[in-house]
Order: structure tokens, then C-alpha cells, then sequence
């Protein structure tokens, strides 16, 4: 297992791969020069199968195809990757494994016209969710939260330097491990699926936060990853709060500051902080 130090990835707000300068002009008409967030398309292929193309930054390619298909149950622990190889000239992707994947084998088996494949990644999808198991052990102390969010928050990053972009976080405690942004919430969080997969770490003693909102398809891809704690800043839907309770996920959400919600698996809160003052 890979040994993690604090912020072993962050985002780089000072490639010019990932952020433009535009003119234009603000509220009162006067010239101003504003930073901008650069997406590309990029298109996934598993073997000889092309699978997708997603808009996205590209700064961490390979680990957004691996974590993309792992996420999806295209990629399963068993299957043995060869190789993952990035064009950035002909802006592709493909990930190569020793035989066919599952995933492979059972779109042959289905008319793609009738809609049954992706059906069938959504079955499996929910399959692996219904049987997961998150650790039941695993704690977060209020005063690692408060920590933990402070950290992130005031780390560079291209959502302070250009903004249009979510982040999400692989953490241990109050410690940020693996910090990833994308144009899209679910982009970010298979770069840190991928990295998780392809360097061997584990999510049962790691917590998960994303500035995004706590829906459905966050809960079931934080559960995936076998990571017991989700947080965001930002707010849920019902289903996503109905899925974490029936996964046992601890769900905090609206956490800024001081303040958070938790809606599911609150049993693993430790209430440890002196709140002081309540504007804080």
C-alpha cells in the first residue's frame, strides 16, 4: 500500500494547460483581464472499445480513465491493467487489460440499440453498492472537520485562481492526502478513484470530501471506493441522504466554518471541539 504524506497531489493553478487569461469588460465597461478554466474533450477507450468522451481539464488522464471505469464496475479488482496510454495529440485514452473485461463480455451479449448496456452498468453499479460494507470503527472527530476544511480551503487551487471547476479530497483525519479538480464533480472524483486503484490505497480508515452536492451518484461512488465518511460544503438530495442511510455512510453536508449537517451515520461523529464563539 502506497505510504501518503499530506497533499501528495494538489492542484497547480499555474499550468497554462489549465488556465487562460481573457479579456473583457466588467460592470462599468472598464477592460479587465479574467482567468479562465480550460476543458478538452478526452475519449476513453477499454482495449479496442471506445466507452465514453468526457470534457475535462486533463491534467491526470490516466488516473480519470482508471477511476472512471472502476467507478462505472467496467474495471473490476481482478481484471490486471497492462497499460494505460494517453495521446494528448489525438486527445485519447485507452486502457488495456491482460483479457477481455467483464464489461466487455456482457456488451456482447446485449443489444446496444435497446438501451440494455448501459442498464446493465447501472445494475451492476447498484449490485456492488447493496453488498459494500463500510467499517463501522471509523471515526471523525468534530475538531479534525473544522482542521480538515480550513486545510482545504486555503490550499492554492484553480477554483481561487479561475473558479468553474469542483474539487474533491481523499483524506485521513484533518490530514488532505490527494486533492483533485474538474469541470465536472464526477470527473474529480474518479482522478482520485483511479489513483486509489492504481497505487493500491484503501478507503476504510479515509474520509471523502467534494465541494459538489451530496447526491445520489456521489454517495454510491464514495461507497465503491469502500470510504465510510462523506462531507461537502454544499447541500443534499433525498435519495442521495435515503442511499447513504441504507449504506451506512456518515453524510455531512453544508460544512463551513464551524457548522455542518449530518443526515446519515451520524454515530461516527466525536464531538470534541469548543465551538466558542457561534459566528465563527
Amino acid at each position: 500500500m502506497a505510504l501518503l504524506k499530506e497533499f501528495t497531489i494538489t492542484p497547480d493553478p499555474e499550468d497554462p494547460r489549465l488556465v487562460e487569461r481573457v479579456t473583457g469588460i466588467d460592470q462599468k465597461g472598464n477592460s479587465v483581464t479574467a482567468s479562465v478554466t480550460v476543458e478538452r474533450p478526452l475519449t476513453l477507450y477499454l482495449n479496442s472499445r471506445e466507452i465514453v468522451t468526457m470534457m475535462t481539464i486533463c491534467d491526470y488522464p490516466e488516473y480519470l480513465a482508471v477511476g472512471y471505469l472502476a467507478n462505472q464496475n467496467m474495471l473490476l479488482d481482478g481484471d490486471v491493467i497492462t497499460g494505460v496510454d494517453y495521446e494528448e495529440d489525438v486527445e485519447t485514452v485507452v486502457v488495456r487489460t491482460a483479457e477481455v473485461s467483464d464489461f466487455e463480455d456482457k456488451l456482447k451479449k446485449k443489444t446496444l440499440t435497446s438501451g440494455c448496456a448501459m442498464g446493465t452498468v447501472f445494475g451492476d453499479m447498484m449490485e456492488k453498492f447493496d453488498g459494500a460494507f463500510l467499517p463501522e470503527d471509523a471515526r471523525i472527530a468534530t475538531s479534525q472537520l473544522y482542521t480538515l476544511v480550513k486545510k482545504i480551503n486555503t490550499a492554492p487551487s484553480l477554483y481561487l485562481e479561475a473558479g468553474a471547476i469542483h474539487g474533491c479530497v481523499l483524506a485521513k483525519g484533518d490530514q488532505p492526502l490527494i486533492y483533485m479538480e474538474d469541470v465536472g464533480r464526477h470527473n474529480a472524483v474518479d482522478k482520485i478513484a483511479g489513483y486509489m486503484h492504481m497505487n493500491g490505497v484503501t478507503g476504510e480508515d479515509k474520509i471523502f470530501y467534494t465541494t459538489g452536492r451530496l447526491t445520489s451518484e456521489m454517495v454510491i461512488k464514495t461507497v465503491q471506493m469502500g470510504i465510510p465518511i462523506l462531507v461537502s460544503r454544499s447541500g443534499f438530495t433525498a435519495w442521495g441522504v435515503e442511499l447513504a442511510r441504507k449504506a451506512n455512510l456518515t453524510l455531512i453536508g453544508r460544512a463551513r466554518g464551524q457548522r455542518f449537517f449530518a443526515l446519515a451515520g451520524e454515530q461516527r461523529i466525536i464531538f470534541d471541539a469548543d465551538l466558542g464563539d457561534e459566528g465563527a
